[in-house]
């Protein structure tokens, strides 16, 4: 007798197995399959997500059209059964229908609108119903995937809660932070510090793994002296980055150099170095740490290096050359100067370092050149503009001197050495009602800058206001007292009580002023002049012994010249001549004067020589000769008239200090002159 069986695979697909009376299966299939979005209990996953929305897709129970073939062989009572069996699995269908749950997947919450995507996902899951049936009945199915596609949806996973749950907390782009830090910047340059502290805090919040929010939150604390909170802030940075970020390092290292923690300052460049042996620096900072503290060998070592795994640098090779300059070697100082200029066109301090040294010397009209390099190469930096000034004033050009110190403080209104060197220029020429007039400018803008204080306090006392020169030094030594400014202040207080006959009370000023800055030639010598005076020549005697005794000298060994070439370049045998001349010549003065190329013959440009010349020694020209016209400059590059320089100095005078306009970019001259026109 003929037996139907019935069984249903875990694909969803029901198969019915006809088996004659002689136990000859053959397998005869009847075409019920159905597609669902429930996986099959033999593979558990986790329950998809549900929607609320009503789907007007159709819907997922859905029977196939009948492919298969009746067979024709079966006698009339096989084909009774065969209507039987169908009844029966008809009547199956039916009450699965009745037990099946139907759950539509979530949408995409990216704002598809559309049921595009539950289309695709609805495909995908007949390609992953397709795959678990065997490759006959997969190949004839009505769904048919693309073979790329299908490849492709197999590394789809179908659900993810796990980011549509946190779709809404997502991180924002990095540009943000950008935005954030750029906004941070300009509100530190106005002064506003508690508004860039609270959104360089947000940075931090969200992106805590940057380096570069630590950086300016802890540079804005440190501008406002909160020394101990900005050092905990680069604490949590180096912890943040995992101790891979140099740059929180070495502003770490200079904060604790600033504070006189000198062991945990080398420590911490030590690190910075090791993150990243390309920070130059890091390199530079620590070497400048050392040249402070007297270790030149040490500091040449740290500068070699720097080069070594940085290259070429300015800054090194400045540092360098004022080594060389010190030490009065000044041909190799303007070698390593000329290096530094070739690294970086653009560097004002280089350019400005080598003036200084060529003022020096007394070269004044190269000395002017570099002048005029150094303001091109930065037009608004304020110590190209004060250090020009008081070179002029020194050699008598007190016009020139005043007009470049008015240039500098129209460009930088907020800062108080201009106005406290223009101060000094016009008390020795002018008047002292106009040089308080700048002095108390000065101290509004910056109250904790101390040479400020100082220098006023000298005017009062050459004034012979003992009264208000004791309260204006008494003023300095409150913002510290333990920094060289403060040594500077003490000794000119002592100096003071000293003309006023308070001998004891001088006396007690040069000894603090000492325990401060116990290299100070100065000091040591006034004190003993006081004891001579008094008629103590043994006190003054001793005295002069123990500065002898306890002066720390420096002694710049040259052996490292050639270690230090090998570095530069090993294979520029020109620089090691240059450099091997004989020892004497770096002493003496030469006559002639020597052309130094620019950076590439390909340049074109050609400096004249900074080294002393007949031509050069002691002149006071201001025509320099190579035909830079400073009122067109400043016309042009800064926007401001000569003629109108006086004008716009005493109407910035005129206004309170809170009520100074800067821009980003450019000083706006204009709004003064008609202001100061009405």
């Amino acid at each position: 007798m003929s037996q139907f069986s019935f069984t249903s695979s875990s694909s969803s697909n029901f198969t019915l197995f006809y088996h004659s009376q002689n136990h000859n299966p053959s397998k005869f299939h009847v075409s019920v399959p159905f597609r669902t979005s429930q996986p099959s209990p033999s593979h558990p996953i986790l329950p998809p997500l549900c929607s609320r929305e009503p789907s007007s897709s159709s819907p997922l129970l859905e029977e196939k059209p009948e492919t298969s073939q009746s067979p024709s062989k079966f006698d009339t009572q096989d084909s009774r059964d065969n209507d039987e069996v169908a009844d029966e699995i008809s009547t199956t269908k039916k009450s699965l229908e009745e037990l099946l749950v139907v759950r539509r997947p979530v949408k995409e919450p990216y704002g598809e609108d559309d049921d595009d995507k539950g289309e695709d996902i609805s495909k995908f899951e007949d390609s992953q119903e397709r795959n678990d049936l065997p490759e006959d009945q997969s190949s004839s199915s009505s769904f048919p995937l693309d073979a790329g596609l299908k490849k492709f949806a197999k590394k789809m996973p179908i659900f993810e809660p796990n980011r549509l749950e946190s779709g809404s907390g997502e991180k924002p782009l990095k540009v943000n932070l950008d935005l954030a830090l750029y906004r941070a910047k300009i509100l530190a340059r106005k002064f506003q510090y508690a508004d860039a502290e609270k959104i360089l805090q947000q940075c931090i919040n969200v992106w805590p793994e940057d380096g570069r929010s630590y950086v300016a939150l802890g540079k804005i604390l440190s501008k406002q002296s909160k020394l101990n909170e900005a050092r905990t802030v680069y604490e949590k940075g180096c912890q943040a980055t995992q101790g891979e970020n140099p740059y929180i390092w070495q502003c770490w290292a200079i904060l604790e150099n600033r504070m006189g923690n000198l062991r945990r300052a080398r420590e911490l460049f030590d690190a910075a170095t090791v993150a990243d042996k390309k920070h130059i620096a890091a390199w530079h900072g620590w070497a400048v740490l050392e040249l402070k503290q007297g270790n030149i060998k040490k500091a040449r070592n740290l500068l070699g290096k720097g080069l070594k795994f940085c290259g070429g640098n300015e800054y090194v090779y400045q540092t360098l050359a004022l080594l060389e300059a010190k030490a009065k070697r000044y041909e190799r100082a303007r070698y390593l100067f000329k290096q530094a200029t070739r690294c970086n066109r653009k560097s004002c301090a280089s350019w400005l370092a080598w003036a200084q040294l060529e003022a020096q010397l007394e070269n004044n009209r190269a000395a002017r050149q570099l002048f005029e390099k150094a303001v091109q190469a930065s037009p608004k930096n304020r110590f190209a503009w004060h250090v020009w000034g008081v070179f002029e004033a020194n050699l008598g050009n007190i016009d020139q001197g005043r007009k470049l110190l008015t240039i500098g403080h129209m460009v930088n209104p907020r800062d108080p050495v201009l106005l406290q060197s223009l101060a000094l220029i016009e008390y020795k020429n002018s008047s002292a009602n106009l040089a308080r007039v700048l002095f108390q400018r000065a101290s509004q803008l910056d109250p904790r800058h101390q040479p400020v204080w100082i220098a006023w306090g000298w005017m009062e006392w050459k004034e012979g206001n003992i009264t208000t020169a004791r309260e204006l030094y008494q003023k300095a030594l409150s913002i510290n007292s333990t920094t060289e400014s403060a040594a500077r202040c003490l000794q000119a207080w002592g100096v003071l009580e000293q003309r006023a006959g308070n001998l004891s009370a001088a006396r007690r000023l040069f000894r603090s002023s000492l325990n401060i800055n116990s290299q100070s030639y100065i000091t040591w010598m006034t004190w003993a002049n006081l004891e001579e005076d008094q008629g103590n020549s043994v006190r003054a005697e001793e005295i002069r012994n123990l500065y002898f005794q306890q002066r720390t000298e420096v002694v710049d060994d040259e052996s490292w010249i050639m270690g230090f070439l090998d570095v530069i370049d090993p294979a520029v045998d020109s620089i090691k001549r240059l450099l091997n001349l004989d020892q004497n010549s770096y002493y003496k003065v030469q006559e002639s004067s020597n052309t130094l190329s620019g950076d590439d013959s390909t340049d074109g440009n050609t400096e004249e020589s900074a080294s002393p010349s007949s031509a050069n020694v002691n002149d006071n020209n201001i025509d320099t000769g190579s035909g830079f016209d400073l009122d067109d400059f400043i016309r042009v590059m800064l926007s401001l008239d000569p003629s109108k320089l006086e004008v716009q100095l005493q109407t910035s005078l005129k206004d309170p200090p809170n009520t100074i306009r800067t821009t980003s970019g450019v000083w706006r001259p204009a709004k003064r002159t008609s202001r100061a026109s009405t």
